[in-house]
């Protein structure tokens, strides 16, 4: 497993950014469950926010791509509106404890 950061790094209702192994990646923590992806819209493979930790739409309760504004379920990844409509990012198996929240190593390789 590869940590991403200490659990009071990534408040309810916030997103990160990161990068491991060269790979974009962002986390987003909602209801107090922790939800990780790659960084990575699947409408043209670029990274997804607006400024450095900013991957919320306005409302904070949707993934938001800065690049034509597709819209994806924090809990799935699944675009709910855009040009991906219907496809989704791409999860990382995650999990958390009182020493971080972490990802599965084999999905960064």
């Amino acid at each position: 497993m590869i940590r991403l950061c200490a659990p009071h790094e990534l408040a309810d209702g916030q997103s990160r950014g990161f990068v491991i192994d060269q790979l974009n990646l962002l986390a987003v923590r909602r209801g107090g469950e922790v939800y990780a992806y790659l960084n990575r819209c699947p409408h043209r493979g670029i990274a997804l926010e607006w400024r450095p930790d900013d991957f919320l739409d306005d409302s904070g309760s949707l993934i938001r791509c800065a690049t034509h504004g597709a819209l994806f379920l924090i809990e799935s990844g699944e675009c709910v509106a855009g040009p991906c409509e219907g496809q989704a990012l791409q999860a990382l198996e995650c999990r958390e404890d009182t020493h971080g929240i972490w990802i599965e190593g084999a999905a960064v390789r």
